[in-house]
């Protein structure tokens, strides 16, 4: 259909359009979606088996519906692309605010103008991606903004009483007519504006100022809501509730591979980035391993939940951190480090609410306890636990006693490739461990990966001061401190 050329009624009405409302759209779209096996929701990853399956029998069950779960759950996104179950194009009348179906107006606006003009009355076309409006609710929207008022220059200036419908100035809610309306936050709005919305969502009614009129409004209504607003700030009253046919709960990644395809496809990482920036796996399962860690903390609020923002920021603040040091240095490619994670810190700490106790560490220090805790667990994944080695057979024996003589190793922030690969090569016995654990080209980040999971699991002490990391045996530095005090 060449929409280019139907400019009025009369040419409509000889195609083959059919108005359909826009719940039978979307279910008509979803259907054919559905039969040719076709992704309506690319780019949504881990709700595959859960959220999606539910999304689409509500859909199919033409439901408004309500999606319930923390912060940082793709819950606007899942809403967003709901347009791709739209017609490409819809055909309104021309003039009209709410969008008015040629073949069904509901205002008087295009009742008139039909029948005044019959078939010549003009129509416009609306691209699907315009049929998507979205409020953010807070404490402050009123009624006027989603239903409307009564505009008294208007009702001057056509000389009507505030009783006639052509005196209204409609709110958000009437000019998504035959469109996906979404209010995000349901519970920041007041109770008495949610009271609002019942007979938009029964029966089609609006009452403004007072004065009442049938206007059976076309919409599909999407709500999104965090649990916890439920005690924090407010509540869905219950009435609005039972007119939501579906609530459906969303949730954070649950494996780590789910997360680390998250964070890849959201990060805002460049061309140019990714070719001179190489972040090992291990690496970005580590950074991934914080959020997962963060949401099971003793000092994180649970109930806030930790967002998957949290590893998005972090990798761009790791990426960001490798390439600073590359630039520093005059290289032209490098690899990422986890001693660049100490540049993802202000990545974390604004990302988590913490409980009281959190609140007593403090940030830095809360955020220090979830690397040490994703670096101890993809050490032990790959390398033996030092905590159970015997005499007989000490995988680290060599490296306890390059450090026991009363070695130690600087390793600096800003360290460059060729100073970070010598420092770690002089520490004897670490890159046979490096290439026992990893037998392709990321042996230097596995020789990193072990020192560090060996403070973490106490066999060595690392001291962080300002940008240098101490790594040293801490009996060596005991002894050492006894025989100057012995000296003096």
């Amino acid at each position: 259909m060449d929409i280019a050329k139907i400019k009025t009624l009369g040419a409509l009405k000889k195609t083959r359009y059919q108005s359909l409302p826009i719940k039978e759209e979307l279910r008509k779209n979803l259907m054919s979606y559905l039969r040719k096996g076709e992704d309506v929701f690319h780019g949504i990853h881990g709700f595959e088996d859960t959220v999606i399956p539910d999304l689409q029998r509500a859909i199919l069950s033409r439901h408004n519906i309500l999606l319930l779960g923390l912060r940082g759950q793709a819950k606007t996104r899942l809403a967003r692309l709901l347009t791709r179950l739209l017609d490409e194009y819809m055909p309104y009348i021309e003039g009209s605010e709410i969008n008015d179906d040629p073949f069904n107006p509901i205002s008087k606006f295009g009742k008139t103008l039909i029948q005044e003009q019959g078939d010549q009355t003009p129509i416009a076309w609306l691209h699907r991606d315009d049929r998507y409006v979205e409020k953010l609710a807070t404490p402050d929207v009123n009624i006027a903004d989603l239903i409307g008022d009564v505009d008294p220059i208007k009702a001057a200036n056509l000389k009507l009483p505030y009783s006639d419908e052509r005196v209204i100035h409609f709110g958000l809610i009437p000019r998504a007519n035959r469109c996906i309306y979404v209010i995000n936050e349901l519970p920041d709005l007041q109770a008495r504006i949610q009271v609002s919305l019942f007979n938009i969502l029964q029966e089609g009614d609006l009452q403004i100022r007072g004065f009442k009129f049938r206007l059976p409004l076309d919409i599909m209504f999407m709500f999104t809501a965090n649990p916890e607003d439920y005690t924090n700030r407010g509540s869905i009253v219950t009435p609005l509730k039972d007119r939501i046919e579906s609530q459906i709960l969303t949730h954070y990644p649950r494996t780590v591979d789910v997360a680390k395809m998250i964070t890849t496809q959201e990060a805002n990482i460049s061309e140019e980035q990714k070719k001179s920036i190489y972040v090992p796996d291990h690496i970005k399962e580590i950074l991934e391993l914080i959020s997962f860690h963060a949401r099971e903390s003793d000092f994180v609020d649970e109930k806030s939940g930790v967002s998957a923002r949290l590893s998005i920021s972090a990798y761009e603040n790791l990426v960001s951190t490798a390439e600073r040091r590359m630039l520093l240095n005059k290289e032209k490619t490098t690899t990422a480090r986890i001693s660049d994670f100490w540049g993802v810190i202000p990545g974390i700490t604004g990302k988590i609410e913490l409980v009281y106790e959190g609140e007593q560490e403090g940030p830095y220090l809360v955020a220090l306890d979830l690397l040490g805790r994703s670096i101890k667990e993809k050490f032990l994944e790959y390398f033996p636990d030092p905590r159970k080695a015997s005499e007989e057979k000490d995988q680290y024996g060599v490296v306890r006693a390059w450090f026991g003589a009363g070695n130690d190793i600087d390793l600096f922030n800003d360290d460059n490739d060729h100073d970070f690969k010598m420092k770690l090569e002089n520490i004897a016995g670490l890159q046979q461990l490096g290439e026992d654990a990893n037998k392709g080209n990321d042996i230097l980040s596995f020789m990193e990966l072990c020192l560090y999971g060996l403070s973490e699991c106490e066999v060595l002490e690392k001291s962080i001061v300002d940008s240098i990391f101490n790594f040293s045996d801490p009996l060596a530095d005991l002894m050492s401190d006894f025989d100057e005090e012995l000296e003096n």
